[in-house]
């Protein structure tokens, strides 16, 4: 019994010792939130909409911090070598997350430098075109890449990233003739894709759906299921003419592997709140995609199914990072 009680207080003094080991104790200073992509994009966009109301739940500053390059790997990488003490977090999408082991096998991170924290985004692809192309429909826009002599150049967030994999698919189902431009994200892509320096852009909603309102970016397709309330005009990628032709990005909270569980379960109960709030969902869907939530322990086995799916399509597509 004596040895017991012992034992209880040295790990009573170590919680008491250990900065944040409690979720009572957290947070006591400025929380970092990375995001590996440049500003402006979809991962960027969902990152501000949950740091502003979790940094009134935390009562604690949270900072977004963009470590875009490497396709993602920059700021991935930075965040896995954290401290796993809850104050620096990743906003992380599933291109980077689950795409990436699978085309860069030397990467110096694993999906497993990480515990899962929550979903909080899910968001079919559009296939978005420059406002100076001469197309209106996806059918007129497979034409013109057969017809015009030079295909189309189609611009991705990075090597290996989802955009990259959906434009080798589409270019495979449709044999247009195509050119990947990769960027380091999608705000440098929205700058060129106006311009015409690029044709397409298949993306996430939230990087788009602004400048396709403007009629600066024309929304030929969206890759999802059914219509998205926000975008009532853009055709189905099947209504389209691309039956079977479906992309979808999920965009999920990481924190380090290590971080103390009442850390990581305080994190997710507090973002949970935030992705069911009405102001969040509207805000999503304003973007054209849907709030979605997972916990840590659903969340971490989805990201383990995604990751085996992944590894099949790009084994069975023969994509390889440029």
């Amino acid at each position: 019994m004596k040895r017991m009680t012992i034992a209880a207080a040295a790990l009573t003094a170590l919680a008491a010792a250990t900065p944040g080991y409690t979720a009572s104790a957290y947070p006591s200073k400025p929380v970092t939130l990375v995001v590996p992509s440049a500003p402006a994009g979809s991962t960027d966009i969902v990152a501000r909409l949950i740091g502003e109301p979790l940094q009134a739940a935390l009562g604690q500053p949270v900072v977004v911090d963009n470590k875009p390059g490497a396709s993602g790997n920059i700021g991935t990488e930075a965040v896995a070598r954290a401290a796993p003490d809850g104050y620096t977090l990743l906003l992380q999408y599933s291109g980077y997350h689950v795409g990436n082991p699978a085309l860069f096998p030397q990467i110096r991170w694993k999906p497993s430098s990480f515990a899962p924290v929550a979903l909080v985004m899910r968001a079919p692809h559009v296939i978005a075109v420059s406002g100076k192309l001469p197309v209106t429909s996806l059918t007129e826009l497979i034409a013109y890449g057969k017809s015009n002599g030079k295909g189309l150049f189609y611009a991705s967030s990075g090597n290996g990233s989802i955009q990259h994999i959906a434009g080798e698919m589409l270019a495979r189902q449709t044999r247009v003739p195509m050119t990947h431009v990769p960027y380091k994200g999608a705000g440098p892509v929205i700058t060129d894709l106006i311009s015409g320096q690029v044709d397409m852009f298949i993306t996430t909603p939230p990087s788009v759906i602004g400048h396709v309102q403007a009629g600066k970016i024309k929304a030929l397709a969206y890759a999802g299921p059914k219509r998205h309330p926000s975008m009532p005009n853009v055709p189905t990628t099947a209504e389209a003419g691309l039956p079977g032709y479906e992309v979808e990005s999920w965009f999920a909270l990481f924190a380090p592997a290590g971080t103390p569980p009442a850390i990581v379960e305080r994190l997710s109960q507090e973002v949970k709140k935030i992705v069911a709030s009405e102001t969040y969902k509207k805000k999503i869907e304003e973007q054209g995609a849907f709030a979605a939530y997972m916990g840590p322990q659903e969340l971490g086995k989805f990201v383990d199914q995604e990751l085996a799916s992944w590894a099949r399509v790009v084994k069975t597509s023969n994509i390889r990072a440029d």
